[in-house]
C-alpha cells in the first residue's frame, strides 16, 4: 500500500498532525489562521503549512489530492469550561471543516472535537455534520477517546468523528496497556528546551497559599471532603474567621448546591431566611461580618460564597494524572507543580501532551502554553491515525 497523505484543517502547532507522521502518514498541507502556530509547525513538523483563514477562502489547489483529511475547529463556544453560547462565530467553522472536508473528496475524514459538543443544544452541529457527511456518501463513527488510553498521563476526552468511503470497517481504538503517570514523563527533564522553572517568591501571597495545597487538593470554597482547602483555613492571606462564622460559611456551601432556584449551573446564592431557620436570628450579624471580611457577598435578599470558582492552585499526584493541559498550564493561581512551589514550565506542559522533547516552542510564553493547551496530544493523534490507516488495509 503506497503512504496515505493528509491535509489538516485548523492544525495549530501540529499536534494532532505529528501523531499521524509517527504512523506513517505522509502530510501534504497544513493550514491555521495563527501565525504563530504555524511558525512553530513549521519548524518542527516541515514547510507544508501556512498561514490561512479557513473561514473566508477556499484553499490552495495544492491541497486537492490526499487520502485524508483531519480538522480540529475551535472548540471553545463547545466546551462546559465556557460560556457554550449556541451562536458563538466559532461555533460554525465546524460547518466550515465539513464543507472544505467534502470538497476536496478525501477517502477518510476525521473530526475532533469537546465533548461539549455531545450534549444539549449544541448536539444540532453533531448531527447536522454527520448528515452532511452521510448525504455526501461517507459512513460515519462517533467515538469518545479518552488521551489516558493513549499513554498521556492527563485527563482528556475528545470526541472524533470519523467518515470513511472505503470497505473496510474502523478498527477499534489500540488500547495502551499500561496507564503512564505524571511523575514518569517529568522524570529527567533538567537541561531540557523550553524548561525554565521559576519558583514562587517565598513573601508572595501565591507561595502562601501553595504551601497550604498538598497533592490532590486545590483552593475551593464550593466543595467540601479532603481535596478542597477553604479559604478561611488559610486566615494568614485571607483573614480570620470565628468559629461560628466558618460553620455559617460550611451551611452556604451545603445550602447553595441543595436548594435550586435556577435550572442551569450547579449552585444558587442562599436564602438568609434558610441561614435564620439553622442558626437563628443572630446569624445575620455574622453574615454582616462575612461580607466585611470579603468572604461572603449579598444577591439581593440571599448571600453566596465571594469567591465562588471550583478550584484554582490545583496541586497534581505525581503518581496520578495530571489535570487536562490547558492555556493556562504555566499559571500556578491554576495548576500547581506535584513537589515545588511554582506552575509548569513549557516543556513539562509538552511532555505532558505527549510531545518529544525534540519539538521545540517559540515565541511569546503565553502563546507557548496556549498552542500546547489547543493541541491534540501526538499519541492521541497517533491512536486515531492507527485507525484511519486500517480502513485502507
Amino acid at each position: 500500500m503506497r503512504t496515505p497523505k493528509f491535509i489538516s484543517l485548523f492544525a495549530g502547532c501540529g499536534g494532532m498532525d505529528l501523531g499521524f507522521v509517527q504512523a506513517g502518514f505522509e502530510p501534504i498541507a497544513a493550514y491555521d489562521s495563527w501565525d504563530i502556530a504555524i511558525e512553530n509547525y513549521t519548524n518542527n513538523i516541515g514547510g507544508h503549512a501556512e498561514v490561512w483563514d479557513l473561514s473566508a477562502a477556499r484553499l490552495p489547489s495544492a491541497a486537492n489530492k490526499c487520502d485524508v483529511v483531519i480538522a480540529g475547529s475551535p472548540c471553545q463556544g463547545f466546551s462546559t469550561a465556557g460560556k457554550r453560547n449556541l451562536d458563538d462565530p466559532r461555533n460554525k467553522l465546524l460547518n466550515s471543516a465539513i464543507k472544505t472536508s467534502i470538497d476536496l473528496n478525501p477517502k477518510v475524514i476525521v473530526l475532533e472535537n469537546v465533548l461539549g459538543l455531545l450534549s444539549g443544544d449544541h448536539r444540532f452541529y453533531l448531527d447536522d455534520a454527520c448528515r452532511k457527511l452521510k448525504e455526501a456518501g461517507y459512513r460515519t463513527s462517533i467515538q469518545v477517546i479518552d488521551a489516558r488510553d493513549c499513554g498521556v498521563p492527563q485527563s482528556r476526552r475528545r470526541v472524533i468523528v470519523l467518515a470513511w468511503q472505503t470497505k473496510k470497517e474502523p478498527a477499534p481504538i489500540n488500547i495502551a496497556e499500561k496507564r503512564v503517570t505524571l511523575a514518569s514523563v517529568l522524570r529527567n527533564i533538567r537541561g531540557a528546551r523550553n524548561h525554565y522553572p521559576t519558583l514562587l517568591d517565598r513573601d508572595s501571597i501565591e507561595f502562601r497559599i501553595a504551601q497550604k495545597i498538598s497533592q490532590g487538593q486545590k483552593l475551593c470554597d464550593v466543595r467540601g471532603g479532603t481535596n478542597s482547602v477553604h479559604t478561611w483555613d488559610i486566615p494568614e492571606v485571607f483573614g480570620k474567621t470565628t468559629g461560628r462564622e466558618k460553620r455559617v460559611l460550611l451551611k452556604v456551601m451545603e445550602i447553595r448546591r441543595r436548594v435550586r432556584s435556577r435550572a442551569v449551573g450547579d449552585a444558587d446564592p442562599v436564602s438568609t431566611k434558610l441561614l435564620i431557620d439553622a442558626f437563628g436570628r443572630a446569624v445575620v450579624s455574622d453574615i454582616d461580618s462575612l461580607v466585611k471580611k470579603g468572604y461572603l457577598k449579598m444577591v439581593k435578599s440571599s448571600v453566596d460564597m465571594k469567591h465562588a470558582f471550583n478550584g484554582k492552585y490545583r496541586r497534581v499526584k505525581s503518581r496520578g494524572d495530571s489535570f487536562t493541559v490547558d492555556t493556562r498550564f504555566g499559571d500556578p493561581r491554576y495548576f500547581l507543580h506535584p513537589n515545588q512551589h511554582r506552575g509548569f514550565t513549557v516543556r513539562e506542559a509538552a511532555r505532558i501532551q505527549g510531545f518529544p522533547d525534540t519539538f521545540h516552542f517559540h515565541g511569546v510564553t503565553k502563546d507557548q502554553y496556549k498552542m500546547i493547551g489547543n493541541a491534540v496530544p501526538p499519541p492521541m493523534g497517533k491512536a486515531v491515525a492507527m485507525m484511519v490507516k486500517s480502513v485502507f488495509v
